[in-house]
């Protein structure tokens, strides 16, 4: 939401409210009397009035709007097994994200464990990276923050999965989280403020995550991911409407030449599928293997999930029929077919839609070069849009501890170099020259022992010249060699920590 008075950014028709393309009025709840009435409970302990009620796994009332569709059940063995495989690659992140990543990205696509997908989450947007680089900065929080953002995110928190267990309440736990999380966001970034469409996302990544962790999955999904999409002109959410407007003529024929001539703007059926990643569209399995695809593929999954929905929908000329006029095919869009949207079919056509990342970019260029001959140039100046996970890590790889070399041969400070030709003096000597420089700045207290400066001078003098050269002859390449077997072992050593640290796991 950019101002309480709405006047940034496109409006849709009254029709589509709930697909406005603007940041103040995105889709209310589904029933907004029923919302109001379960939301206006004062506290937790309210909330478990509703123990009659039955909750499915994902934690939503049974019956509501995010509990429909049918499960894809996988059986338990199979499940143990996954967890098992995500715990190694969790455990040892950089060395798969090196070497494997076609491997990751094949398991998100099978979907990630419920117990380990909140913590995968944080790994492949690179939020984890983000707490480790900010410590304590979520702390901003703490800050009074902005009297006209803080009140209307205040009035957008009931709205927010009201059928769900964590969001039930109003001024309960999930409320209050999602207050932190969303002022925080101002706070960090004060030019963009708050968008409405920021609080579904954040809300999901609640339900997987501490706050502080989904503070940094939100900063990563806002500007990694899908860059401009909450800043105050919205033009980089006009922009991949167009990009998907034609990429939809490759895709389905029918549904491309169905809308145009019908003369739909993106804008009224892709505004709240692309700005809250299908949150409030898709039953809430979908949701979730979407979510796992998207954090892994980056907006090539949005792209791919709009396209599929749109052809599957208007993409034979019996649906057209049915569509004769806006009204018709904007309400056909708004409810979609279960059937679509089911977790299984949805995702196997996702997967196989044959839309790659050069193809969303070729296209980028091309509205981007018609935006500019129609509109002049952008007004907001986002950030290049990165494709998921591999791109992230190579962008902002994560803390690397420096190596510290530590000589294991000290040498005394009047010692040659082994290999100058320089010729050392004798050890009685150098033992009584050290002694006069120590004693000169009152470091003397103990003597030497006698025969230490005779080892260490025989020790150099047992070290041939070709086996350590001087420093000015060393081939510049030569560092890196000695050092590999230096790194691999910290790196290793890095990992079992990193196996061992203790995580908030949401089950």
């Amino acid at each position: 939401m950019a101002k309480s008075n709405g006047e940034n950014g496109p409006r849709a028709p009254a029709a589509g409210e709930s697909l406005s393309g603007t940041r103040e009025s995105l889709a209310q709840g589904p029933d907004a009397a029923t919302t109001d009435e379960l939301s206006s409970l004062g506290s937790d302990s309210e909330a478990n009035g509703f123990a009659e009620r039955r909750i499915d796994k994902f934690g939503f009332i049974v019956g509501s709007q995010g509990a429909e569709g049918a499960l894809e059940e996988v059986p338990l063995e199979v499940l143990r097994q996954r967890e098992s495989k995500w715990l190694d690659m969790l455990n040892n992140w950089d060395k798969w994200m090196a070497k494997k990543h076609k491997k990751i990205r094949l398991r998100c696509q099978k979907g990630i464990p419920p117990s380990l997908r909140g913590r995968a989450w944080q790994y492949l947007s690179g939020g984890k990276v983000k707490l480790q680089q900010n410590p304590g900065k979520f702390d901003l929080d703490m800050s009074p923050g902005d009297p006209k953002w803080l009140d209307v995110i205040e009035r957008d928190l009931h709205r927010q999965f009201p059928f769900h267990e964590m969001f039930v309440s109003r001024g309960g736990h999930g409320q209050q989280d999602l207050f932190r999380v969303l002022k925080a966001y101002t706070l960090y970034r004060p030019e963009e403020g708050y968008c409405q469409a920021q609080a579904p996302i954040a809300a999901v990544l609640l339900m997987h995550m501490p706050a502080e962790q989904a503070f940094w999955c939100l900063v990563q999904i806002c500007e990694k991911y899908l860059p401009g999409y909450y800043s105050e002109k919205l033009e980089a959410i006009q922009l991949d409407g167009e990009i998907l407007f034609s990429l939809l003529q490759k895709v389905s024929p029918v549904a491309h030449k169905h809308l145009s001539r019908q003369k739909i703007d993106p804008l009224l059926y892709m505004t709240e599928w692309f700005m809250c990643a299908f949150s409030r569209t898709l039953p809430w399995s979908s949701v979730l293997r979407v979510w796992d695809m998207f954090f892994c593929e980056g907006v090539k999954i949005i792209f791919r999930v709009g396209l599929v929905l749109l052809k599957h929908a208007l993409g034979s000329p019996e649906k057209v029929k049915a569509c004769q006029g806006q009204y018709e095919t904007i309400e056909r869009l708004r409810s979609l077919s279960p059937k679509i949207m089911q977790e299984a079919f949805l995702v196997q056509e996702v997967v196989e839609l044959p839309v790659t990342e050069r193809q969303i970019e070729r296209e980028h260029l091309i509205q981007l070069r018609r935006w500019q001959e129609t509109r002049g140039e952008l007004q907001c100046r986002s950030p290049p849009r990165l494709h998921g996970a591999k791109a992230i890590l190579d962008a902002e790889p994560g803390p690397r501890p420096a190596l510290q070399p530590s000589p294991s041969i000290r040498l005394p400070l009047d010692a040659p170099l082994p290999g100058s030709k320089a010729k050392p003096k004798p050890p009685k000597q150098a033992q009584k020259e050290q002694r006069k420089q120590m004693k000169g700045r009152g470091q003397l207290e103990k003597p030497p022992a006698p025969n230490q400066a005779m080892v260490v001078a025989a020790a150099g003098d047992a070290c041939p010249p070709q086996h350590v050269p001087p420093k000015d002859s060393a081939p510049k390449d030569s560092a890196p060699q000695d050092l590999a077997p230096q790194v691999s072992a910290h790196h290793r050593s890095q990992e079992s920590l990193t196996s061992q640290e203790s995580e908030d796991t949401y089950l």
